[in-house]
């Protein structure tokens, strides 16, 4: 068909057209072209080019379109192709265009990966299916789901939507663990076949990209098998919500009724009013079976592409509209070798990308070839409810005046009205009731072990798994919101034996071979690299354990083992300083520190020492001695009542000491050590550089205390669960020293973004803070304690000097405060001999010293002296 709109003043332009012309598509499309050609030339009738549209029909197949875009390429010489109608057909046409540097306008292939062609003649005047996924991962978000499965249509449409999908949920912590992918051919049977599947997993959040014909058939069988229901989330991409109208299956809009979905968002007008009513009229001329048809965002992209065709041809006038042909060969042997190339399309193009008017589908222009990405409205069956844009994220209307920064909350939405004429929020996902049970991997321990313990029932012949681990696992389960049925499944080979390592047993989750892992499963990085962990159910860390003896080695100098070496010789020390300054403090005014040197040494050293037992003879008469005198005895009597009560204990208790007290030690004397058998363990005493043929491994807690036994080891490594429970039997043997290596303890794995694990945390803090814990704890631990003491403490036989820094640190400040001012005051007192500026330094020093070494007449203490013998000898004064 040809449509010719030109006169004999004009210049025709020829414009090939390559649509599905059975399809509701290419029907729509073709009369929203046609008019925006009647309408643009109607209005700008002075305009020199005109449009002539060149249509070719491709029979809804690929290579029919390609033909019909050579045709029109090598045949028509056409300028700009618009079309095709969908991304499988225009990947080979773009390349055409790409050849011919012919343009290629498409207003309905959406597929993003027609972008990585790269090609500056494609010009997509339709949304990338790629815009939408952000808008979509920010209901996923604001609704708090973790996963979503996404149904699609088994083609490059279908499929290429998935990985910019991936990565969007990913960007808010959702992740797609399964891919529903349906054939455009597919039976009712192959589709019932595909649902049902889904109805086995978890995951009740699913995303709908297709075709409207495909996706009506998922729709009404989904209802028919029960998928739309209460609890059932469905979300519709643009391929289907912009379509709508062709979802023509019986009774749809009560079947979406409670589906949510995202359209682009088109602007209300007058002008887009009086087209809609004018395209109705002339598309009934034209198609008078649609009685039913409605016009779509699709028509609108085309009349706007159409619209800025002509616009752009406009603007380029008379230019040479020809072909150069130097480049086909004079040998043609097919077609494709005989395409020329446009004259005039890198200019085309430029003018193309230039182009900026205001259409009826809102503001229309290209960037970088792609129609600039609008609002997507938010759509809860028919009613709209919302609204995103890439930079405010969801809001209730298109009113930027009160939002400020981005946002995914849900209270920026109106009412939802969920599948089955539910209120509630879906919470994403639900245990199938028609599906599997969980398989509960559990660890093969050999020995008896309390955490995991396999047992047989002799009354059913059947295996029964119990333990700590498996008590709390069942408790919290009891805790869930609903109900969760499981089997417990042995990580165990033909012989009964543990097949691998607990890391190969978390890593059975990754697999998918079991559903969860319990047990006694620490929480270590390298796991959590392919596992969730819940909240830890125990304590963590990894400690040294070794083995203590009896201090009955007693002795003739154990009466200086209450201080350690450092605080006898600082006590030392300060007791010759306080004697120092005493006797400086007391020389010039009593005469109990008078006499000659060696007196005066031995009465200050005599004087501080005898203030331990308060028997010192000498009198304190001046103010400053006395302070610094009761400071001191102060300190004196704190530090006698602590040696006396040590020196008591030691004496009198029996202490136990542990063989070897740091890993410092066992490195020095290259003693063996122990770790578990198939644990992390083992790669955290590597870390402390211990000689590997030095470690020792030990696969029960009955093998540790044999290695300790016979001497095969000197200390061994564990977590601190399993150390509480040995020393709980062997407390008068054993106990821990040195410090505690961090860990997380003991947890769950499930499987990664399980939705579970947020229900389990929450289920393992409701036992925690209730009885059913420490009930458990005791079940199962107590039962083992064979001491009234499970675990010694192990502490030091000394008091160190920090235990008294404070109190050195207060006398020696009082100390040498007041020998400051007592300096500072005689030096006051004796300013005409340091002032004397004729006497030498030296003779300054020597009379100084001789007025020290002299009574201080002036005192109190002398003054009463002389005065009484005054009295005695008669003299008045």
């Amino acid at each position: 068909m040809e449509v010719v709109t030109a006169q004999n003043t004009t210049i025709p332009v020829n414009v090939g057209v390559v649509l599905d012309l059975d399809s509701w598509v290419g029907k729509l499309g073709l009369s929203c072209i046609e008019m925006a050609l009647q309408d643009f030339y109607s209005n700008h009738g002075n305009y020199r080019t005109r449009l002539v549209l060149h249509t070719r029909d491709s029979e809804r197949d690929v290579v029919g379109a390609a033909a019909a875009a050579l045709d029109l390429i090598n045949n028509v010489r056409v300028q700009t192709i618009i079309g095709p109608t969908n991304s499988m057909e225009a990947n080979f046409v773009i390349s055409l265009g790409n050849k011919s540097q012919v343009p290629i306008m498409s207003f309905s292939a959406t597929s993003p990966s027609l972008t990585s062609i790269r090609s500056p003649y494609f010009f997509r005047a339709t949304q990338n299916d790629s815009s939408q996924v952000r808008a979509i991962s920010a209901i996923i978000q604001a609704f708090g789901w973790r996963e979503a499965v996404p149904i699609c249509e088994d083609n490059e449409f279908g499929e290429g939507l998935i990985p910019y999908l991936s990565d969007a949920l990913e960007d808010v912590n959702a992740r797609i663990p399964y891919r529903c992918v349906i054939s455009p051919g597919a039976t009712d049977e192959e589709i019932k076949g595909e649902l049902y599947e889904l109805m086995t997993m978890q995951t009740r959040v699913f995303i709908v990209h297709m075709a409207p014909s495909l996706g009506c058939r998922v729709f009404n069988i989904g209802e028919e098998i029960g998928m739309m229901t209460e609890g059932y989330v469905w979300i519709m991409t643009d391929g289907l919500t912009n379509h709508r109208s062709l979802m023509d299956c019986w009774d749809m809009d009560s079947k979406l009724q409670g589906v949510l979905g995202v359209r682009s968002y088109i602007p209300k007008s007058k002008k887009l009013d009086n087209f809609k009513l004018r395209w109705k009229r002339k598309f009934l001329q034209d198609n008078s079976s649609m009685v039913n048809a409605e016009l779509d965002i699709s028509g609108l992209w085309a009349y706007d592409a159409t619209f800025a065709l002509a616009m752009a041809v406009e603007q380029l006038g008379t230019a040479n509209f020809g072909f150069d042909m130097s480049n086909v060969p004079q040998t043609i042997r097919t077609e494709l070798q005989s395409i020329g190339v446009s004259q005039n399309g890198p200019k085309l193009i430029q003018t193309l990308s230039n182009t900026r008017f205001k259409g009826l589908s809102g503001e229309f222009g290209f960037t970088n070839g792609q129609l600039k990405s609008s609002a997507f409205q938010i759509v809860n069956g028919e009613r709209g409810i919302g609204f995103w844009t890439s930079k405010y994220g969801l809001v209730k209307k298109l009113n930027f005046t009160n939002v400020t920064r981005y946002s995914t909350s849900r209270e920026n939405l109106g009412t939802i009205i969920w599948p089955g004429d539910s209120n509630t929020v879906p919470k994403g996902w639900e245990i199938p009731t028609n599906g599997k049970r969980l398989k509960i991997g559990v660890p093969v321990k050999d020995g008896s072990s309390v955490f995991v313990k396999e047992m047989l029932d002799p009354s059913t012949n059947s295996t029964i798994i119990t333990g700590y681990s498996i008590d709390v696992f069942n408790a919290v389960m009891d805790a869930m919101p609903y109900a969760v049925t499981y089997d417990f499944i042995s990580f165990k080979n033909s012989d009964g034996k543990m097949t691998g390592s607990y890391d190969d047993l978390v890593y059975q989750v990754f697999l998918r071979n079991y559903d969860a892992v319990v047990g006694d499963i620490s929480i270590v990085v390298n796991r959590s690299l392919y596992v969730d962990f819940t909240l830890p159910y125990t304590e963590s860390g990894v400690v040294m354990v070794v083995p203590i003896q009896g201090d009955s080695k007693k002795n003739a100098w154990v009466f200086l083992k209450p201080l350690t070496w450092d605080l006898w010789v600082t006590s030392a020390c300060f007791f010759v300083f306080i004697g120092f300054v005493v006797w400086v403090l007391e020389h010039r005014i009593s005469e109990d520190f008078r006499g000659p040197p060696l007196h005066q040494i031995g009465t200050s050293l005599s004087f501080s020492l005898q203030t331990v037992v308060f028997a010192q003879r000498e009198r304190v008469v001046g103010n400053p001695g006395r302070f610094v005198v009761v400071i001191w005895c102060f300190v004196v009597f704190i530090l006698t009542q602590s040696y006396t009560a040590s020196l008591t204990s030691l004496l009198t208790v029996q202490r136990l000491q542990p063989m070897v007290t740091d890993v410092s030690e066992l490195m020095k004397k290259g003693q063996n050590v122990g770790y578990p058998y198939r644990s992390f363990v083992e790669g955290l005493v590597r870390r402390l550089r211990l000689d590997p043929s030095k470690m020792k491994k030990y696969k029960s807690l009955e093998g540790l205390d044999e290695l300790f036994s016979n001497g095969s080891i000197a200390a061994a490594f564990d977590e601190i669960p399993y150390i509480k429970l040995f020393l709980a039997k062997h407390c008068d043997k054993y106990t821990t020293v040195g410090p505690t290596f961090k860990t997380d303890g003991f947890g769950f794995a499930f499987p990664r973004g399980s939705p579970l694990v947020a229900d389990v945390n929450r289920a393992i803090l409701n036992v925690a803070e209730s009885d059913k814990l420490r009930e458990i704890e005791n079940t199962w631990f107590q039962t083992q304690t064979s001491c009234t003491n499970s675990t010694p403490s192990v502490s030091s036989n000394s008091l160190s000097l920090e235990s008294f820094l404070g109190l050195f640190l207060v006398a020696g400040t009082a100390a040498i405060f007041t020998l400051i001012i007592f300096v500072a005051e005689f030096l006051y007192k004796q300013k005409d001999v340091w002032l004397d500026s004729e006497a030498s330094v030296r003779n300054k020093i020597l009379k100084l010293s001789r007025i020290f070494n002299a009574k201080d007449l002036s005192s109190h203490t002398f003054r009463q002296s002389y005065e009484g013998s005054r009295r005695d000898s008669g003299v008045h004064v």
